[in-house]
């Protein structure tokens, strides 16, 4: 599968315009990513092939990606972690380092007690600590990193919507 950043700026580094309609697509794609483009035209009151375009629109703009979420547990990935990276100077070289790695499920910065945040799905735990202490440690600005291995996972889901 192929890995998208989650940037949803466009070419112009602005956000995508959003219309009522597409929301209410995204709505439906949310519902059952495999729900038929005729079957969202009739909810939203449009033609499949209005529907077919307006999500390959979506698509292109990097508002939204359509895949299937797995348990990792039950593909093979026993340890998951969240980690905290505390970064010196700038926070976009470590960013785009930490997107290339394919353990890397989820890269963002944000405010408080870390720069970074990474969510990390690997095989077992010879694998995270190799992740965590060869590779995510080991990039140039990494100052520090504190980890929350997950003993287990009781919700995951994406049906947030478009409030």
């Amino acid at each position: 599968m192929a890995s998208r950043s989650a940037d949803s700026r466009n070419a112009t580094g602005s956000s995508p315009t959003i219309d009522a309609v597409s929301l209410a697509i995204i709505e439906q794609l949310q519902e059952d990513g495999r729900r038929p483009y005729a079957a969202i035209g009739k909810a939203v009151g449009l033609s499949e092939a209005a529907v077919r375009q307006r999500v390959q629109k979506l698509l292109d703009q990097g508002v939204m990606q359509i895949v299937a979420v797995t348990d990792p547990l039950t593909v093979g990935f026993r340890r998951q972690a969240m980690v905290g990276i505390r970064v010196e100077g700038d926070l976009d070289p470590v960013a785009e380092a930490l997107t290339a790695m394919d353990e890397c499920e989820y890269v963002v910065m944000t405010a408080g007690s870390f720069d970074l945040m990474v969510e990390v799905v690997c095989e077992d735990d010879d694998h995270l600590l190799e992740v965590i202490n060869k590779r995510i440690r080991a990039l140039p600005g990494v100052r520090s990193t504190e980890s929350f291995v997950y003993l287990k996972l009781k919700k995951q889901t994406y049906m947030w919507g478009t409030r």
